[in-house]
């Protein structure tokens, strides 16, 4: 079975060429976090240490190709292990290769693999439209208003980014809300997208950090994933130490594969994509920095009496309240996940406020 990826999704936005990006996770990414290095453990048994696989390697054996592999690491599909070292890989534990072959039982690898790529097709406008049975303008109105978020994109020939979907979000979407797809929209959802809403790249930033919280254990490497999304003044305002910015940046998560090869034009289309657009969006990252520096500032030392180490969770609690104001229905966008914290509000400088739109 021929796998739609972002290279066979091109095709709907009408490109033949274009600049691949990195993918998010529409769920909680189960990756291993917590297992010791070397996969000993729950995996193994107790001193035991597990055969560890290189992607590549992984990606072979389990009929994929290595960015089918990424997505479905980052999707919470397949586990991985801790690197080995400092600024090393993640890699696949035999044993959970034999899993996800055995997977299928009587229909054996091959049935696997194609089970496995069916969860990782990708789709366009065109053949999203064509899986929800709306036309392609219908359907970018729903992706624009949160009610899928992109797993993917890239930047085409004309400098455009192309978004894709799994097509299993899409089609889950269509049988939960299926009022959507005919007659008029929901009003506050029509108002929004009347004065040029677009949630796409808002969404997928949100997937993408919470994969990489999902990876995380350590409160320093959290931090540092919230902080993919900020920019250099708004990480400044929300970490005034320099001691403590130095060692967030020194974390600071890669959302997607640095761009090669590309113009100017392109990495500059892609870096639009990355930071937060709005001080709305950009505070619901501040609020998880600060969770986390209070977290990575009580493992140095047992906090203050009175002070409660702060609880850490999701970023759904941000997906409640645009839910509220356009009138999205519960479900929408990436899988629901738990309801995550709401932290007191972190100052702002007076530069701040504005910045944004």
């Amino acid at each position: 079975m021929a796998v739609r990826t972002d290279t066979g999704a091109r095709a709907d936005a009408g490109a033949d060429t274009g600049t691949g990006a990195g993918a998010g996770a529409g769920t909680a990414a189960r990756t291993g976090a917590g297992a010791p290095a070397g996969g000993a453990g729950a995996r193994g048994g107790p001193g035991v240490r597990a055969e560890l696989l290189p992607f590549g390697r992984a990606a072979t054996e389990l009929g994929l190709l290595p960015r089918e592999l990424e997505l479905a690491v980052q999707l919470g599909l397949v586990l991985t292990e801790p690197p080995q070292r400092p600024g090393g890989r993640r890699r696949v534990a035999r044993a959970e290769v034999a899993r996800l072959r055995a997977a299928e039982g009587a229909g054996g690898a091959r049935a696997a693999a194609v089970a496995l790529r069916e969860r990782l097709r990708l789709v366009g406008t065109v053949s999203g439209a064509e899986e929800l049975g709306v036309a392609p303008a219908r359907f970018t109105r729903l992706a624009r208003a949160g009610c899928f978020a992109p797993a993917r994109f890239y930047v085409n020939r004309y400098r455009r980014v192309v978004w894709l979907y799994l097509a299993a979000e899409v089609a889950a979407f269509g049988e939960r809300e299926p009022g959507l797809l005919r007659g008029p929209l929901p009003p506050a959802m029509r108002a929004e997208l009347a004065d040029g809403a677009d949630g796409r790249a808002r969404g997928w930033r949100q997937r993408r950090v919470e994969q990489l919280l999902a990876e995380r254990v350590d409160p320093w490497e959290r931090a540092g994933a919230y902080a993919a999304v900020l920019s250099d003044a708004e990480l400044a305002e929300e970490v005034p130490d320099a001691a403590e910015r130095a060692r967030v940046v020194e974390r600071r998560a890669e959302l997607v594969a640095l761009v090669r090869g590309g113009s100017e034009t392109t990495r500059r289309t892609v870096a639009g994509v990355l930071l937060a657009e709005s001080d709305e969006e950009a505070l619901g990252f501040r609020l998880g920095l600060a969770v986390e520096l209070q977290a990575a500032r009580a493992e140095r030392g047992a906090p203050p009496a009175g002070v409660t180490r702060p609880r850490r969770g999701s970023l759904g609690w941000l997906r409640r309240g645009r839910r509220r104001r356009t009138g999205l229905p519960r479900g929408g966008g990436a899988a629901a996940r738990p309801a995550g914290p709401t932290p007191a509000e972190p100052s702002r400088s007076p530069g701040s406020a504005g910045r944004r739109r």
